[in-house]
């Protein structure tokens, strides 16, 4: 499922300002030695983080119906998870970063909420939108002068982007067939001694049964 939030993510930036421009989007770690290899303008996409947000976390289950409404399966609710990615910009002059980071940021603000239609296939079979947020707070345990330290590469502007996303939780499991009757009795004569010819009856049927025993009886007496 990941890779389906880096193809949305690429294809906000693609069809953006940055649409027709040439410029590369790559999703590799921004470190030292992807920085030499680089051939051109580039914007960078790192993912950084992933964890749940466990605010969104839902109990219970949920019904699958089918095209006459009816439930035929239950799944659990999915777990949503938060994907960051920190964005950099790389040209041959900070100037250039800049003005690249603007057109990145002109691309993502429109999107606050993706809907399902939006998104890949496999995502949109979820039928749920996904917030988007660009440049917010860091709520992260890790600062990014921690990340860059990581990747062993120097400070650069950057831009902080959030997708809060559905993972689908398995397994799916078979719902009992619904109720199309109402409850039963089964019936039998007195003194009948095996039960191999009960049988339901309606509620007619029953009280039947029963005006046919009383008779019986009384002509007994």
């Amino acid at each position: 499922m990941i890779h389906e939030v880096d193809e949305v993510v690429k294809r906000l930036l693609g069809g953006g300002a940055l649409a027709g421009t040439g410029i590369d989007i790559s999703f590799e770690a921004p470190s030292r030695d992807w920085a030499a290899r680089r051939t051109g303008p580039s914007v960078n996409v790192y993912l950084y983080d992933i964890r749940e947000d466990v605010n969104r976390r839902q109990r219970g289950q949920v019904p699958v119906r089918d095209a006459r409404d009816i439930v035929v399966r239950r799944k659990q609710p999915p777990r949503w998870f938060r994907l960051s990615y920190l964005v950099t910009a790389w040209t041959r002059t900070p100037q250039d970063e800049h003005r690249l980071l603007s057109a990145v940021l002109a691309s993502l603000l429109p999107h606050e909420l993706l809907p399902a239609a939006t998104l890949p296939p496999a995502l949109a079979a979820l039928g749920l939108s996904v917030p988007l947020s660009v440049a917010s707070a860091q709520t992260e345990a890790r600062s990014f002068a921690e990340i860059w330290s990581a990747l062993d590469g120097e400070l650069k502007p950057s831009l902080d982007l959030a997708l809060t996303v559905p993972f689908p939780a398995h397994p799916e499991y078979d719902a009992g067939p619904p109720v199309t009757e109402g409850a039963a009795v089964r019936v039998r004569a007195v003194g009948e001694p095996s039960l191999t010819s009960e049988r339901a009856h309606t509620p007619r049927q029953i009280e039947a049964a029963r005006a046919a025993r009383r008779g019986a009886v009384e002509e007994g007496r």
